[in-house]
């Protein structure tokens, strides 16, 4: 995607941001600095499965129901005299799409069982099996200037159906399996495509299916089931969270959200959407795949809602947010192998983009790691988004303590992101400061200088890589040149409304309610405003939130969650979590809210708003960041070498009893909550890591020094039990 002659123009670009003549800057932008093409390629469907049932007009008694904890869907009504049932899962362990179909009366399941795609070039059918073959091409006349036009040879797919059937008669005809007067019949589908790489389609997706179908044929149904259920448990039963009533659970899921909508109460809902958060990411982000995009991996549209690709200004990194605290921590390595091609490609657009070193992500990334600006410069100019996303290596590192993981994945892709700003990093001909640029505000202000995130972001990318060097007392010349740097980068400024500036110059509007709140980076995700090290800046990005009000689209809401929880508000986090969880209409586009399956309207549906209301839930229940931490200081905590638990920071009056077990802490803490009537009953805190730990609860703190293997149990004055 890079664009070898965008280098010609940048000195200019950024000399036109510098002397403040930032329309000429923008178009220049315009003209000569993205990638080519100036958009990425979208995420596709391969298409869809279709059922034809016989004698189902007069179906009553119809159920459908999802076990979060097994991840098996089930359908079920009364076609007759008989009960049918439909059993589905997609397993990890066998690399199969699986549905059983069965009646409680013999001979009663007849279906006919056909595929279609937009990408079809070749059918065929066989004794009980279907084969489709395609491959990408561009479907129909409609475009999307969001996604890429590019023509020619594209991945190739197979897509395979086998049925199984007992009793009854089975034939294949005309792309169609026909099942007749079965007791039961299991149908096992399994897609492959051409993917081996970003830089290689040759794979033989043929292959590939024959390889994943005889293994599945050593199978029964029955085992095909335990081994996913006992895969999918395996994550999903390491948290449990219990608020509310729970036999509300047996109450359809929008009768529910219809009730909430109307002032009742529900706060076991909230309990479901905290589970369906996890469920949604154990089911998109696994080892060996993709990480979840901005519809995790559910997408149906051939011209899907922002090309359905991975938006970084805040999409993706949402996406991860819970995936370390609720305990679900190897669904994190998509994304790492992801961050290893993205550093070959951000190479080459640091250079051929900028003329240096280490390497760049802007804000947007697809299957072909394209690291180059796109779309437009209000947005697209943003340098960033590697720095970003290499923060969720520390992160992953203080949670897991994995030292061998630092050293072979997180440091040499944390000290790339670092280089680049080393080489990009330009002084402020009024302050001295350092500072990126041009650059923006996502998604607002239009192309500025040293905007107050990207100075977050780089000063805090600069400490962890600072304190992952030292961890592995590594590279002890660039520590100090980090260090020196940042001390250099520009300090975070209370602007005149007593707001923490979104830029360098005291421009923000107080009336602004943008969905982006990018300058609030310092408080959720990062920690370098928190209430007792930086009390000013922390009552000044409180503010900075009351400007920009509590309405907003589903991932704007989930940020706005975490950020009340961090604040320590959690009546005013609880109100977000109700907003989030309120009906939308099933329209196109929809209000933001969420849709009968509780997917996140956004609007349309994205996947984020799921994933940030499952973080702002453990963040009103636990936090394990340095309250103390500044800007300036690189904690104990945040280097790793201490631990500090805040117990029910932020619990909100609706949900005053309750109790959660599971959630994990940075330096590996396993914890356990039990409280009631808003006052913990007792904490228990299981060690995996042996290194001092702080305990905070309502205002006491008292410090351990934990022992990996131990469990420490608390009341709620923190005392021993």
């Amino acid at each position: 995607y890079n664009d070898t002659n965008a280098l010609r123009y940048f000195p200019q670009i950024r000399d036109l941001a510098l002397a403040e003549k930032l329309e000429e800057a923008e178009i220049m932008t315009d003209e000569h600095f993205y990638g080519v093409p100036r958009a990425q390629q979208a995420y596709e469907p391969i298409g869809n499965l279709l059922l034809s049932f016989e004698d189902v007009g007069n179906a009553r008694d119809y159920r459908r129901e999802l076990d979060l904890e097994t991840g098996v869907a089930k359908i079920s009504y009364t076609a007759g005299d008989a009960i049918l049932t439909r059993e589905v899962f997609a397993s990890y362990p066998d690399r199969v799409l699986v549905m059983h179909i069965s009646g409680d009366k013999p001979g009663r399941v007849s279906v006919e069982a056909r595929m279609k795609s937009p990408y079809l070039d070749a059918s065929t059918e066989m004794p009980g099996r279907l084969v489709i073959n395609g491959s990408w091409k561009k479907v129909g006349e409609e475009t999307n200037w969001l996604i890429a036009p590019v023509q020619g040879q594209g991945l190739k797919f197979q897509t395979e159906l086998v049925a199984w059937p007992q009793g009854g008669s089975s034939e294949a005809v005309n792309g169609t399996l026909r099942i007749q007067k079965a007791d039961a019949v299991t149908f096992i589908l399994t897609i492959a495509t051409s993917y081996l790489n970003y830089t290689n389609i040759g794979g033989d997706p043929p292959a590939l299916c024959r390889q994943i179908l005889s293994r599945a044929a050593a199978k029964d149904y029955a085992t095909l089931r335990q081994r996913h259920e006992a895969d999918f448990r395996g994550l999903m039963s390491r948290v449990h969270l219990n608020v509310g009533d729970a036999s509300l659970n047996q109450k359809p899921t929008d009768e529910r959200l219809k009730a909430v909508r109307a002032a009742g109460s529900d706060a076991n809902l909230e309990a479901l959407v905290f589970q369906f958060g996890r469920y949604l990411l154990a089911a998109s982000s696994r080892a060996g795949g993709q990480p979840a995009n901005l519809q995790g991996i559910w997408n149906e549209d051939v011209l899907p809602p922002w090309g359905s690709k991975y938006t970084i200004n805040i999409n993706t990194e949402m996406n991860y947010w819970p995936v370390e605290e609720t305990n679900l921590s190897e669904c994190h390595l998509p994304l790492f192998d992801a961050l290893r091609d993205l550093a070959q490609s951000g190479a080459i657009t640091a250079r051929e983009h900028y003329d240096v070193g280490g390497w760049v992500l802007h804000h947007n990334f697809d299957l072909w790691r394209g690291t180059a600006p796109i779309n437009a410069s209000n947005h697209g100019i943003w340098q960033t988004g590697g720095a970003w996303l290499s923060t969720h290596l520390w992160e992953h590192y203080l949670f897991t303590g994995d030292l061998e993981f630092l050293h072979a994945t997180a440091y040499p892709l944390m000290k790339g992101a670092a280089l680049f700003f080393v080489d990009a990093l330009v002084k402020d001909p009024k302050t001295g400061f350092l500072y990126t640029g041009p650059s923006n505000s996502p998604e607002q202000g239009g192309l500025v200088m040293g905007p107050t995130m990207d100075r977050e972001i780089v000063r805090t990318l600069f400490g962890e890589t600072i304190a992952a060097a030292r961890a592995l007392n590594v590279d002890a010349g660039l520590r100090e040149r980090l260090t020196a740097m940042r001390r250099q980068i520009a300090p975070l400024e209370i602007g005149q409304y007593g707001q923490l500036q979104e830029w360098m110059e005291d421009t923000d509007d107080p009336k602004n309610q943008h969905r982006h709140v990018s300058h609030l980076w310092a408080v959720y995700p990062g920690s370098e405003i928190t209430p007792f090290g930086t009390p000013e800046l922390f009552k000044a990005a409180q503010q900075s939130l009351i400007f920009r009000g509590d309405a907003a689209t589903g991932w704007s809401m989930g940020w706005k969650l975490n950020l009340w929880a961090r604040f320590l508000d959690g009546d005013h986090a609880y109100r977000i979590m109700r907003n989030l969880v309120t009906p939308a209409s099933d329209a196109k586009p929809a209000k933001a809210g969420v849709y009968k399956n509780l997917f996140d309207a956004h609007p349309p549906f994205q996947i984020d708003g799921n994933f940030g209301a499952t973080a702002g839930v453990a963040e009103m229940l636990l936090q394990s960041d340095d309250p103390y931490g500044t800007p300036t200081s690189l904690t104990a905590v945040q280097s790793g070498e201490a631990a500090f638990l805040h117990l029910l920071p932020a619990l909100p009056a609706a949900l005053a009893t309750g109790k959660v077990s599971g959630l994990v802490a940075r330096g590996g803490f396993q914890v356990a909550l039990d409280w009631r009537n808003g006052k913990l009953v007792k904490a228990t805190i299981a060690a995996r890591q042996s290194k001092p730990l702080k305990v905070r609860y309502a205002g006491k703190e008292i410090e351990v020094q934990a022992k990996a293997g131990q469990t420490y149990t608390f009341g709620p004055d923190l005392k021993a039990l």
